[in-house]
């Protein structure tokens, strides 16, 4: 027999995991050696990796998803929170002077790397619903010293932040966490503006999962029970007023019918009259 799984439930499950991996990151001693002089800095603590099981019960998946120049300027107990399914910042196609905002931003590793492309005359802003995290993210903006970034507390399915306001929308393995995935996308045109784009990664289901798959809660916050089948993505970003819909399957799920997928979509340009 199956449950289904009430919105209070899955945001109670996932906050409490990854609020947990925080906690846990926070109490390490902290370090303030770089593990190089120049580079990128990079990655993302959402939930699962590139391929494989769910990456949550792993750290340091960074080296697999980007690259040792990504990597150079991020501090080793940075990249330890890497649990992200992809690199957006491969398909964002960030230019200087750019707004990003980063949803589920989680230790803040995919908005430094951000930082860097949009430069200061850029500004990046990742979004998350736990404390812990934020906490987290903020000891990180210290060590990597951005004076671009910024972190705010909120939930995707209703940003509290300004209409119009982003060029770009990234994410990594984190809308599948999302009771509500009709909200998220119905908020990200809105805050873009006439023209902006979203760049992210994402699991996604190859195959129609069944009820147990998607009942079970530890399977929510391992990225994998919430995610959507291709098509809804795609019906789902098209419903909210996005056009140019791509969705490219990056690695498989060792044929469990799921995958990680980088997902491009852009919000239509102001009509000129």
């Amino acid at each position: 027999m199956t449950t289904e799984r009430t919105a209070g439930e899955i945001k109670g499950a996932v906050e409490e995991h990854y609020g947990s991996r925080a906690r846990q990151q926070l109490s390490k001693p902290e370090t303030i050696e770089l593990t190089a002089t120049s580079g990128d800095g990079c990655g993302d603590d959402a939930c699962c990796g590139p391929s494989a099981a769910p990456q949550e019960e792993s750290s340091g998946w960074a080296d697999k998803l980007y690259s040792a120049q990504e990597l150079g300027t991020v501090p080793e107990e940075v990249q330890e929170m890497s649990l992200g399914c992809g690199n957006p910042m491969a398909i964002a196609e960030l230019r200087a002077g750019e707004a990003v905002l980063d949803l589920g931003s989680g230790s803040g590793l995919d908005c430094f790397l951000a930082a860097q492309q949009v430069g200061e005359s850029g500004r990046v802003v990742g979004l998350d619903m736990t404390d812990s995290m934020l906490e987290l993210a903020a000891r990180n903006l210290k060590k990597v010293g951005a004076t671009n970034v910024e972190f705010t507390k909120g939930e995707m399915e209703s940003m509290p932040l300004p209409d119009d306001e982003f060029d770009v929308i990234i994410s990594n393995c984190v809308i599948n966490l999302s009771p509500d995935k009709d909200a998220v996308f119905r908020e990200s045109p809105r805050v873009l503006k006439p023209g902006g784009r979203m760049r992210v990664s994402d699991i996604v289901w190859t195959r129609a999962p069944t009820e147990q798959e998607t009942s079970d809660l530890a399977s929510w916050a391992g990225c994998i029970a919430g995610a959507l089948e291709i098509k809804e993505v795609e019906s789902k970003l098209n419903d909210a007023g996005f056009t140019d819909i791509k969705i490219e399957v990056t690695q498989q799920g060792e044929n469990n019918g799921w995958a990680s997928a980088d997902i491009s979509a852009f919000k239509p340009a102001a009509s000129c009259c």
